[in-house]
């Protein structure tokens, strides 16, 4: 089974805060259990919305797949199990 993480990174940077405002997440998915692939896989996760960041992880800890998903997948996964859009950080609406 392949197993899927989300690993907060931020964001930290002042400057970017400051554009932004405060209440964003980003980070990676941490994916084990891939085959032929020892130290796992990540996809990167761009900046949302804290409040979904936490729902979309604590989903993301009890979902599993068997074969590896890509983050499109995950993402449409995740948005139609739980009926929610996550809330993405656009840069033309800062």
């Amino acid at each position: 089974m392949i197993h899927y993480h989300t690993n907060w990174m931020g964001p930290i940077n002042e400057n970017w805060i400051a554009k932004h405002g405060t209440g964003w997440s980003a980070g990676r998915i941490d994916i084990w259990g891939v085959p032929d692939e020892p130290w796992g896989v990540e996809y990167s996760l761009p900046p949302m919305r804290t409040e979904d960041w936490n729902d979309f992880g604590d989903w993301l800890d009890r979902f599993c797949s068997e074969e590896l998903l890509t983050f499109e997948q995950i993402i449409e996964t995740y948005e139609e199990n739980t009926e929610t859009k996550i809330r993405w950080c656009k840069e033309d609406e800062t």
